[in-house]
């Protein structure tokens, strides 16, 4: 059981600050953007703290949620993630840990490889949607460089390229290579790059969940 929680930090310095003027605060004025992500951190904290005491001891996972990619990289330097959000990000998880048994997903678009080594360390188990598609989010680069430290959950087919455009064949083919990829050893949930679009052939959706379940049972 999966429960929603948000707690968003770079996302809403974007919504309060519109894009071009948080990422030019992020450079130029990191006191007030400490400000502001500290009365964030306020309202994240009481968020948490009712989660947890409603659901705390029955729900399996919580989901923050936090866009930190683009397709060409991270949306800053991993320095000032590091500076700014990682010490957040911790006390995030560590509040989940301490007063739950809930682990911890964060649902992040685009390429943000470069910010992981960071966001295992704040304390997130589990990574979403994982944008394969995105500099330096290569499957097999992924598992090699976290796949001890983290769960995947996505990256199991591009839905642009082949879901919506490929055979069914074609499909199942790139099912089967990631999962061959994401799955050795543990650590994968299987999911598409990202939400399923209505250009995609309904028969192409029946071969991914068919291919899904015949690679499964290949290796019962």
């Amino acid at each position: 059981m999966l429960v929603v929680c948000g707690c968003n930090l770079f996302e809403w310095g974007t919504f309060l600050r519109r894009m071009d003027n948080f990422l030019m605060d992020l450079m130029c004025d990191p006191y007030n953007v400490e400000k502001l992500l500290d009365h964030l951190m306020i309202r994240h904290l009481a968020t948490l703290d009712k989660v947890c005491n409603a659901v705390g001891d029955i729900v399996d996972i919580i989901r923050f949620g936090d866009d930190l990619g683009m397709t060409s990289g991270p949306f800053m330097d991993p320095c000032i993630y590091r500076d700014l959000f990682k010490p957040r990000h911790k006390m995030l998880c560590d509040y989940v840990k301490t007063h739950s048994k809930m682990h911890t997903f964060i649902h992040s678009c685009g390429s943000i490889s470069l910010l992981m080594p960071h966001l295992i360390e704040a304390g997130i188990e589990i990574f979403n949607p994982v944008q394969t598609n995105a500099y330096r989010m290569e499957p097999k680069f992924l598992k090699r460089e976290f796949g001890k430290d983290c769960t995947f959950w996505g990256g199991g087919i591009e839905n642009v390229g082949t879901l919506n455009n490929g055979t069914p064949e074609q499909v199942r083919e790139q099912v089967f290579e990631r999962m061959e990829i994401f799955s050795e050893g543990g650590g994968f949930v299987f999911n598409t790059v990202h939400n399923i679009l209505p250009d995609v052939p309904p028969e192409n959706i029946l071969a991914m969940y068919d291919a899904v379940n015949e690679f499964n049972n290949t290796k019962v």
